[in-house]
């Protein structure tokens, strides 16, 4: 319960920083707030640091290349299955996994906005993507550090095992490569259908591929296609539970901050709650609160509005139907993986 306490507090703090910071995606703030928080300020703090140093990291590579790739979609494929996976597979194995897992992620995001709104400055792009990340962290590490000096001396967080770096896996390097397939695909994709929000299909091929790899296997189909079930199960239960909220909100024009809030607010609980459990469906929980915060939390509570909620869901749904044929083409003509070794999984492949 202290727990979905603290990531409420983060949370909330994490949209009153967002709109300060004058950030595009105030979701996207008030989800670092949540994921970032640990039951120690310790834990915490450190992954605040893993996440914007990669955030800024992998925006400052995108500052350099995307200018040369963008109006190719062929070189933005390489430089997006370059830089993507290799980002993966260093958050496969790497002891900092949580910062490569944002070096790729930010220059995927900033490299395919890029793309969607090929007018705007890639500056501009980067600057919001790093504001997102550290009004979020921001929020997670103060409410962090208040909690460890009050209700965490009563009711402590669990110890968590420390992250340890692997060297050279080869089927971690192969892994990474069908996700790099994957993002490669999503250049040409908007090119043709002009997908909204394609930086959410390049979110949820990153996010679904940390999996421990010694459950890999050929291909890493099984262990990838159960966490895209639960990432859908948790999106449309939590777009399912949010939906009422937004509605009630819209009719209800005099109180529509109380009622978005009031929504945010159960979202995070019960996404936590189920985070937190020791259920196989975990992970669902995080999806469930990453869905109710994409559509609760608009970009301006003045005029709150379903579009971008739709189509950032639209994105992550785009992401899954591009991943899944490429785990199954690998798994067809990938020869067998034995003796994958004693490795234990990754500290990227618990529940982010």
């Amino acid at each position: 319960m202290v727990d979905e306490v603290e990531c409420v507090a983060s949370v909330l703090l994490a949209i009153v920083f967002g709109h300060l910071a004058d950030a595009r995606n105030i979701s996207w703030a008030a989800y670092s707030g949540y994921m970032v928080m640990r039951g120690h300020i310790s834990e915490s703090l450190l992954r605040a640091v893993l996440r914007v140093v990669g955030t800024v990291a992998g925006a400052m590579l995108a500052l350099g290349l995307v200018p040369l790739v963008r109006t190719s979609p062929a070189a933005s494929a390489a430089a997006l299955a370059l830089v993507g996976g290799g980002a993966l597979y260093g958050a496969l194995t790497s002891k900092r996994s949580y910062g490569w897992l944002f070096v790729g992620l930010t220059f995927a995001m900033v490299l395919l906005d890029k793309l969607v709104a090929p007018y705007g400055a890639v500056e501009a792009f980067a600057s919001t993507r790093i504001r997102e990340n550290v009004a979020g962290t921001a929020a997670c590490v103060l409410v962090s550090m208040v909690s460890t000096l009050t209700l965490r001396r009563r009711w402590p967080g669990p110890p968590r095992a420390p992250a340890t770096s692997f060297g050279w896996r080869p089927e971690a390097a192969g892994h990474a490569s069908q996700g790099a397939v994957a993002l490669a695909i999503l250049p040409f994709l908007g090119a043709v259908f002009r997908v909204p929000e394609l930086s959410q299909s390049a979110i949820t091929i990153m996010a679904v591929m940390i999996v421990p790899v010694s459950g890999i296997g050929a291909s890493g189909l099984m262990p990838v296609s159960r966490r895209i079930l639960l990432r859908v199960a948790g999106c449309v239960t939590g777009a399912a539970v949010a939906a009422p909220f937004l509605s009630l909100a819209r009719a209800w024009t005099q109180a529509v901050e109380p009622v978005l809030i009031v929504g945010t607010m159960l979202g995070v609980v019960l996404g936590r709650h189920i985070e937190n459990g020791k259920s196989p469906i975990a992970y669902a929980g995080t999806q469930f609160t990453l869905a109710m915060l994409v559509i609760l939390v608009p970009d301006s509570y003045a005029r709150p509005d379903l579009g971008p909620g739709v189509a950032r869901l639209t994105g992550i749904l785009v992401g899954i139907l591009v991943l899944e044929p490429v785990l199954v083409a690998w798994r067809l003509v990938a020869p067998a993986t034995r003796g994958a070794g004693p490795f234990r999984g990754t500290a990227a492949s618990r529940r982010d």
